[in-house]
């Protein structure tokens, strides 16, 4: 019993130094999870848990703590983790099926081992006045958006401004539990096959019509686990970004350009979803991350020609071939993706968006003239905001006469928002190139 008690005080010690790492250092939770924890295998479920759900929640449980304190904390490295072990005693009496007694005897232990031993009572203090007090500080909330959406101000303000009647469910949804995609290389073996092979090996899946290699897992699992995952049978894909390939109406013989391709999940969709294209020339400026995308590519059997390189930087790389297919999946603010990146409400700033914009029409503004005539170019993002998307695209199309939306405004371009279908956030639209001489467009 006491080993297990100090497994689990070592647990919460190691996510409280995560969490302040990302809350008062700027780090993303994807890299302090690359870190070895010098936790064995059997803690790391729990310590994600903890991890995600504190920083999901952080604002809610920032807003608790600040009412529960009777004097605020300090402003050092000690205070800021201690201040994390709190929250994330908090997270467990809300959200975790951990019985109250164990959440706060571990959470209380776990005081030492980042160093401030002397200040267990104040933990154990705070943990047991909030279940004394927590219906009285859930009435409060309410006059907080902040603690009650869990997201920043300025994101619930930009939500609200651009889907009033649908502010509630975005915010709503980026707060859950993401699902988990699968993307079936069809390559290899057909999604029906593939579906009664996770059957025999104990996982359930239910497969759905909105992106025809998707199957949605009923549990998450861990992807190395999936059967046939290392022989390249299955990929991870949420169903929205599986949507692209469909999207660039891919046919045999076409050349096409991944302009922003790392990690490489549409890459591989591309080709397998039309094994006889010309080529696909795949580009990414973060030379990491494109060994990252190749490592996948090899993984599943496929090749592409990459280059490390700035897409928008032309002169650099392009060799004057036109390309049938575009593919600009742009950076952006990833607004769309939070319930999968928590991070995201506490690490991206307002002030953020005017240069991803910039960059967004950059790129637009650099690819289009690599497009042939008749050709298609698609933009993505994983954004809800229509900065980044809509009035992104009505902005280009009135500087490019010879670009329209492929099927017409309501047809050419699709805002999907999070939890739909049980889908990531992401924007596409289809732009065709035409003789700039035609008529307006529809």
């Amino acid at each position: 019993m006491a080993e297990r008690s100090a497994a689990g005080a070592r647990v919460r010690a190691v996510a409280a130094k995560l969490n302040a790492a990302i809350v008062r250092d700027g780090r993303t939770l994807d890299s302090v999870l690359t870190e070895p924890a010098g936790l064995p295998e059997r803690d790391l479920p729990l310590l994600r848990a903890l991890l995600y759900g504190s920083i999901r929640w952080h604002h809610r449980l920032a807003w608790q703590l600040e009412r529960l304190l009777t004097r605020p904390l300090g402003r050092s490295r000690r205070d800021a983790e201690l201040a994390a072990l709190i929250r994330l005693g908090l997270f467990q009496l809300q959200w975790l099926r951990v019985p109250d007694h164990a959440a706060v005897s571990a959470t209380v232990d776990a005081a030492a081992a980042i160093g401030a031993g002397q200040r267990r009572g104040l933990v154990n203090a705070v943990l047991r006045r909030f279940r004394r007090e927590e219906r009285q500080l859930d009435a409060a909330m309410a006059d907080s958006p902040e603690a009650f959406r869990s997201h920043p101000r300025w994101l619930i303000d930009a939500i609200e401004k651009d889907w009033q009647g649908r502010a509630g469910e975005i915010l709503t949804a980026n707060n859950a539990q993401p699902p988990m995609w699968l993307r079936v290389n069809t390559c290899r073996v057909g999604v029906d096959e593939y579906a009664a092979t996770l059957t025999e090996s104990g996982h359930s899946a239910q497969r759905d019509d909105t992106a025809p290699a998707a199957l949605l897992l009923d549990e998450p699992v861990p992807a190395a686990s999936l059967p046939g995952y290392a022989d390249g049978l299955v990929s991870v894909q949420d169903a929205a970004a599986q949507l692209a390939a469909a999207y660039l109406d891919l046919r045999p013989g076409q050349r096409v350009l991944d302009a922003c391709a790392a990690p490489g999940g549409k890459t591989a969709h591309m080709l397998e979803s039309c094994p006889d294209l010309a080529e696909v020339v795949a580009l990414d400026r973060d030379p990491d991350r494109l060994a990252i995308a190749q490592d996948n590519l090899a993984r599943l059997g496929l090749s592409a020609t990459w280059l490390a390189c700035d897409a928008a930087d032309t002169e650099t790389w392009w060799d004057g071939r036109p390309f049938d297919r575009i593919l600009v999946d742009a950076p952006c603010s990833a607004i769309g993706v939070v319930r999968r990146h928590p991070d995201i409400k506490l690490l991206r700033r307002e002030s953020d968006l005017d240069a991803v914009a910039r960059l967004q029409a950059r790129l637009l503004e650099r690819t289009w003239p690599l497009l042939g005539s008749d050709g298609l170019l698609v933009y993505a993002t994983c954004t809800v905001l229509k900065r980044e998307n809509h009035a992104q695209i009505e902005r280009f199309l009135q500087a490019a006469p010879d670009a329209a939306l492929a099927g017409g405004r309501s047809r050419g371009q699709r805002q999907l928002f999070p939890g739909e279908a049980n889908m990531d956030g992401f924007y596409y639209a289809c732009l065709k190139k035409r003789d700039a001489r035609q008529g307006s467009r529809a």
